[in-house]
């Protein structure tokens, strides 16, 4: 069997299980871990991001959590505040999180290494502190709650994100589109060339390569995913936080997804530092598995398919 065919039918049975997840997981265990699952998708669609800088790009982003934050807040003041209905919130928690990122991107593009990873922690804190200052529009330190609007309406039949069935399907569907438009992405001309800036952009260049806006076109991009991540998130707890913009957010973005979700609801209420669970995990990673856990997978399944 091809590591094709066997990737294929893993991710065929991934698949089945997550349209299973809301009637097969409260059969083998509480419903509360239908939610716990809702929330590793919408923190994977963030990881996600900053997977596409760093991965694809080889910046290290640590201001993705300022993209974020401003899907939040798009959500949560244009439902509060502006009084506007479940899409054009959605709307402009995305449409703020592209602006912020194409401001933040016009200045941090134009550096690489370190200076990137510095200048975008920088933007992060200037516009939390920011959040934390404009307590009459974000909340401040209580940040800001709101009701949730109807998602749908056909006729007397209203659907909304408070059914938590709905609000899962719709979840996992938003989450698997953004990774579809990912994938195709990296697959096309567009990915190709941010892979060759990535390897040398000097030598991209020189073959006629735009390497500022190419950098630029994958910063925004990449904040467009963590707005929609926040957005969801929003949605999800039904609240905005001037917390969720800090750049220590972003750093939990690169180091997991869904294990810190999991140490954090089974070990928490046992002990109050789950997070050095994570940090030991991390640094395993880091040792036997450079490539990521991801890469890990794909060492042993090229394993299983060239085993005489």
């Amino acid at each position: 069997m091809t590591r094709a065919k066997i990737e294929g039918a893993l991710l065929g049975a991934f698949g089945a299980f997550l349209l299973a997840v809301p009637w097969l997981v409260p059969a083998v265990a509480d419903r509360f871990w239908v939610s716990v699952i809702t929330e590793i998708l919408i923190w994977s669609l963030f990881a996600a991001s900053v997977n596409l800088l760093f991965g694809y790009v080889g910046l290290l982003s640590f201001g993705q959590a300022l993209f974020f934050g401003c899907g939040m807040y798009g959500v949560a003041i244009g439902i509060a505040k502006l009084g506007l209905g479940f899409w054009p919130a959605l709307g402009l928690g995305v449409a703020c999180s592209a602006a912020m990122a194409l401001v933040a991107g016009v200045f941090a593009v134009r550096l690489t290494w370190h200076y990137f990873a510095i200048i975008t922690v920088v933007f992060s804190l200037i516009f939390y502190f920011l959040a934390l200052t404009l307590k009459q529009l974000t909340g401040g330190d209580d940040g800001t709650s709101f009701a949730l609007p109807a998602t749908f309406r056909l006729g007397a039949m209203e659907l909304s994100l408070a059914d938590k069935t709905f609000q899962y399907f719709f979840i996992l569907a938003t989450v698997s589109s953004c990774f579809f438009v990912m994938r195709r992405l990296t697959a096309s001309p567009l990915g190709r060339a941010l892979a060759a800036i990535r390897e040398n952009d000097t030598r991209a260049a020189l073959i006629g390569l735009n390497v500022y806006m190419l950098r630029l076109a994958a910063f925004v991009i990449s904040g467009v995913l963590a707005g929609i991540a926040g957005a969801l998130f929003a949605f999800f707890g039904r609240y905005a936080s001037a917390t969720y913009m800090f750049y220590h957010v972003s750093g939990e973005a690169v180091v997991w997804t869904s294990l810190f979700i999991v140490v954090r609801e089974v070990v928490s209420t046992r002990w109050e530092h789950h997070g050095l669970i994570v940090g030991v995990v991390a640094i395993l990673i880091v040792i036997f598995a450079p490539r990521g856990i991801v890469g890990l997978w794909r060492d042993m399944v090229e394993r299983v398919v060239h085993r005489p």
